[in-house]
């Protein structure tokens, strides 16, 4: 199964939400995985982004599906990136 990054950024309300709920963390990976995901790690960050999840999908729909369910809620903002394992890149790179 491909693996796609997902890095989250909290809205005011979303902040509001994990100070007084912090399981609701594992709630919303619960629900990626009844959409069709695995999260394989995650991180919440110091930065410009809140948390990084690791995610194993079928493909990039299931992965569209999951980041337009999640934002349509209010609480976080998503940017989703595509991995390459990297023999493969370095595979694609010698033709």
């Amino acid at each position: 199964m491909p693996t796609y990054v997902m890095l989250s950024r909290l809205s005011p309300e979303g902040v509001k939400t994990v100070k007084n709920n912090p399981d609701r963390v594992k709630e919303v990976n619960a629900e990626v995985e009844q959409l069709g995901a695995r999260v394989l790690a995650q991180y919440a960050l110091l930065g410009a982004y809140d948390f990084i999840t690791v995610l194993d999908a079928p493909d990039e729909r299931t992965v569209a599906r999951i980041s337009v369910e999640l934002g349509s809620r209010g609480t976080a903002s998503y940017e989703t990136l595509t991995t390459i394992p990297v023999d493969e890149f370095i595979s694609s790179l010698k033709g």
